[in-house]
């Protein structure tokens, strides 16, 4: 069995005193492939460190963050650019619209959501979608882009089986983490609508623990207890789960 995490940030300080045990301790639960999204250029040497730690285990994403949008975002999408014509990533991440912790910054965040797509385009490269209350802002430009050559991930899908539907309209799987485990998290009562050929597996450690972790550091052993969540919603095997999920994960990053 070989359970894919499909985002989490291993290079987080939260993780620099145990970093290596928690791999460890993934890779015994048979989470063996982790997949690693870029916030801005101060993660850029944090993850090009880890992936030379474990060249076999650790793949890279590189992208600006919604959040990390600021005033200086023009000079962050160059830093993108110039990372992607001279390293070897497998998606354009995590990337999108933000509009929970502030509105400020909405036309820049917009704009960069767009020069990142169309970098997808070029390098040919999946992409990792950020959303949190933006489904409106985040579609419309997928509507705009959308294109054969436009697929990935919807990160962290929070959202209703209308927009899951919707987001699946525009080639994108989607990203199930700990909400699905939680008891307000809602999506666990419309995922078995969702053909699982759609869904991948993330933790998002440090964060969004799932049950029985909730409130805890996350780390990518917990995919399991995810992948158990699923099992029992498809009603199918732990190991069915992970078969699907992670030839899922392979065709969107190739690997």
């Amino acid at each position: 069995m070989i359970l894919t995490d499909t985002h989490t940030h291993l290079y987080s300080e939260e993780f620099d005193q145990d970093r290596d045990d928690i791999i460890k301790r993934a890779i015994n639960v048979d989470v063996s492939r982790f997949f690693i999204p870029a916030i801005d250029s101060t993660s850029t040497e944090r993850m090009y460190d880890l992936e030379k730690s474990y060249p076999d285990n650790v793949f890279l994403m590189m992208g600006l963050h919604p959040t990390y949008v600021k005033e200086n975002y023009l000079e962050e999408l160059q830093h993108v650019e110039n990372e992607l014509k001279k390293h070897k990533f497998y998606a354009i991440g995590e990337i999108g619209i933000d509009l929970f912790w502030d509105k400020t910054h909405l036309e820049e965040q917009q704009i960069a959501f767009k020069t990142q797509i169309r970098l997808a385009k070029k390098y040919k490269l999946p992409i990792v979608i950020h959303c949190r209350d933006a489904f409106g802002e985040i579609f419309q430009i997928l509507e705009d882009e959308k294109s054969v050559d436009l697929f990935g991930i919807f990160h962290c899908f929070t959202g209703t089986y209308e927009q899951a539907t919707r987001a699946i309209s525009y080639n994108m799987k989607l990203g199930i983490g700990g909400v699905a485990t939680f008891k307000n998290g809602k999506i666990d009562q419309f995922l078995d609508q969702i053909d699982l050929k759609n869904i991948v597996l993330e933790t998002d450690s440090p964060y969004l623990a799932p049950i029985p972790h909730r409130g805890k550091r996350n780390e990518s052993s917990y995919i399991l207890a995810i992948a158990e969540k699923l099992a029992q919603i498809y009603k199918v095997s732990l190991t069915e789960i992970a078969a699907v999920t992670t030839a899922n994960s392979k065709a969107i990053f190739g690997i």
